[in-house]
């Protein structure tokens, strides 16, 4: 596998929390600035009755891939469960982390940033016995990438969440404040608490893209 200079993981404290509408607008960023970036989501999972976009296509569409570059085919499963769940329901085979791993066909020469999406929450599973944290450890990242809401409940999921990576320093995992409202006297106090308590805290994709291009040109990690 050819590695990207600089991967990038992307968790969730939990499903539709926006892991996909942050990664997108920070690639798109990332590109307007020059950074080459290649999306990846190992499996996907998605309501074919829904007529939105998948994540795939999505990310495809900000990093300039096609959808099937950024997820396999034959992973990607019609129907609204977790990846394992849901090859159960449609009589297939569960994807196993090897396989998944293996399948990160990245560009080569190797791109500036490789931007990786997990599903659901830290614990959801993506692989037979792997949930997302699990395939993130195995990937070894430069940089995880935390995606929260802003609102009531934030900073007990974004600690449990942030326990549950295996880093080897605090300096490699952004939380991103998503729907973040500068107004919201509730989002503000979030924001300070979390800054308190340690974390690197971002609001918005600019932001996040900022500190990727940063860690980037330090040649992190």
């Amino acid at each position: 596998m050819t590695r990207p200079g600089t991967l990038v993981v992307v968790l969730g404290t939990a499903t539709e929390v926006g892991k996909t509408w942050v990664g997108a607008r920070t690639i798109e960023h990332l590109r307007a600035a020059g950074v080459a970036v290649a999306a990846r989501k190992p499996a996907q999972s998605f309501d074919p009755d829904d007529p939105s976009p998948t994540d795939a296509q999505e990310l495809a569409s900000a990093s300039g891939e096609t959808s099937t570059q950024v997820c396999p085919a034959h992973r990607s499963y019609p129907v609204a469960l977790a990846p394992p769940m849901a090859t159960d329901v449609l009589g297939l085979e569960p994807p196993l982390i090897e396989d998944l791993v293996a399948e990160l066909d990245w560009p080569s020469p190797a791109v500036t940033v490789g931007w990786v999406e997990t599903v659901g929450g830290p614990r959801s599973p993506l692989a037979l016995a792997v949930d997302s944290v699990g395939f993130a450890d195995e990937l070894e990242p430069d940089l995880v990438v935390l995606v929260a809401d802003a609102g009531l409940g934030t900073i007990n999921a974004t600690r449990l969440s942030a326990a549950a990576v295996d880093l080897d320093d605090d300096d490699q995992l952004v939380v991103v404040l998503n729907r973040f409202d500068p107004d919201d006297d509730l989002h503000v106090r979030n924001l300070e608490w979390l800054g308190r308590e340690g974390f690197q805290v971002v609001t918005d994709p600019m932001q996040l893209a900022a500190t990727v291009s940063e860690r980037v040109s330090l040649g992190r990690p």
